[in-house]
């Protein structure tokens, strides 16, 4: 195993913590001086040393066994060094008056999970789930960042873009939830100098009010939509789709030709829902002729209704697609759920607990900021009316 070599005139100095895995942690020890105490069972003062400590993210094997792993070993001491010299260059730096090196090493998901190692509060799962939901964002949005990330690399732009795959991809509350961890971990980093400045600063996770603040397409507009022709045809099919069936983007890269029922006109599927919410439900979704036309003969062989991209890859065609259709609104595939509801509501005076049972809410709570949509959507109609001089 790679030795750690201090000097004693150091600060930092880069040390380890043995975990409860065998990997040892590395983290650097600063020396903050010393205060003298008086000591009542000598009577005599003495001096009591001040030191504090930074954990870095990176670990090394304790029995690497393999050359590689003899190898990432070597680099990752080689880039803890490399930090503890930064470090000792930033202290020498304020003390003397001058500008700080900008230089930033540490890769921010090691760190997240080094945050996560020492975490001892009860929600836990919530932390570890909101960090698994941050990498398979990396995964789709930013690939060749999704296995080093470097603190100088997250910016506001790319926060957004995580706010928006987690509520196109959560239930309820989740989102924000998720997204409230998220900037715990990034706090701390900021905290302790690993990030320089706070991306996460002016962006929120809206989630209970969501039917209020994201835009909706009216039924003139989903004719509209539908009238405009698109090349890419599995898109275009798969937002129709939840458009009138009321589905997320989870839902609909699920649906096989086996779900759907074609003698009783009916979509069967178990929607996925997040942690901290009931459990997965069942829905059952009738089958207009729209639906159907949009859904097609049943193939011999069982298969995926919608062939579709990734998730980005489906947020840039949608809204390609609604530009092109003349559509002047911020139209994600979410929308398509809350358009679905508020139509139901406001055009087709549905009653709540239809739309609840179409949705799959468990009860009316998630349902009822569709009707506040709905009263919003005629307070603007009735504002939009030219006033009259009486």
């Amino acid at each position: 195993m790679a030795k750690l070599q201090t000097k004693s005139k150091e600060n930092p100095k880069l040390q380890q913590k043995t975990l409860a895995d065998g990997r040892q942690s590395l983290y650097l020890e600063y020396y903050m001086g010393y205060n003298k105490v008086f000591d009542e069972e000598t009577g005599k003062e003495k001096i009591k040393h001040i030191r504090s400590k930074e954990y870095l993210g990176l670990y090394l094997l304790a029995n690497p066994r393999t050359s590689e792993e003899r190898q990432k070993n070597k680099e990752t001491l080689a880039l803890a060094t490399e930090i503890r010299i930064d470090k000792e260059k930033e202290i020498t730096a304020k003390k003397y008056g001058k500008a700080l090196p900008v230089k930033q090493n540490v890769n921010f998901l090691d760190y997240y999970q080094s945050y996560l190692d020492t975490y001892k509060k009860k929600d836990i799962r919530m932390m570890e789930a909101s960090f698994k939901r941050f990498k398979d964002f990396l995964s789709l949005s930013y690939p060749n960042m999704q296995r080093v990330l470097k603190p100088e690399q997250m910016n506001k732009e790319m926060m957004v873009k995580f706010v928006d795959y987690l509520q196109e991809r959560s239930y309820g509350e989740g989102a924000r939830g998720y997204f409230q961890r998220f900037k715990k971990v990034v706090k701390y980093a900021v905290e302790n100098d690993v990030i320089l400045k706070n991306p996460c600063t002016g962006v929120v996770c809206l989630v209970d009010d969501t039917a209020l603040t994201k835009d909706v397409l009216s039924l003139d507009e989903i004719k509209q939509l539908a009238q405009t022709p698109y090349q890419n045809t599995e898109v275009r099919r798969a937002f129709l789709f939840c458009l009138y069936a009321g589905l997320r983007y989870c839902d609909v890269i699920d649906l096989r030709y086996s779900n759907v029922d074609y003698s009783n006109k009916r979509i069967k599927f178990e929607q996925v829902k997040t942690k901290g919410h009931s459990k997965n439900s069942i829905v059952i979704i009738p089958l207009s002729q729209t639906l159907l036309n949009l859904i097609g003969e049943k193939p011999k062989k069982d298969d995926y209704i919608f062939t579709l991209p990734s998730h980005t890859g489906c947020l840039k065609a949608l809204r390609t697609w609604v530009a092109r259709a003349g559509i002047d609104k911020h139209i994600t595939w979410h929308c398509a759920r809350h358009s679905f509801a508020v139509n139901l509501l406001g055009e087709c005076h549905t009653d709540i607990k239809t739309v609840a049972s179409l949705l799959g809410h468990s009860g009316l709570k998630h349902t009822e900021k569709y009707t506040r949509a709905v009263d919003s959507l005629k307070e603007t109609a009735v504002n939009a009316l030219p006033e009259l001089s009486i």
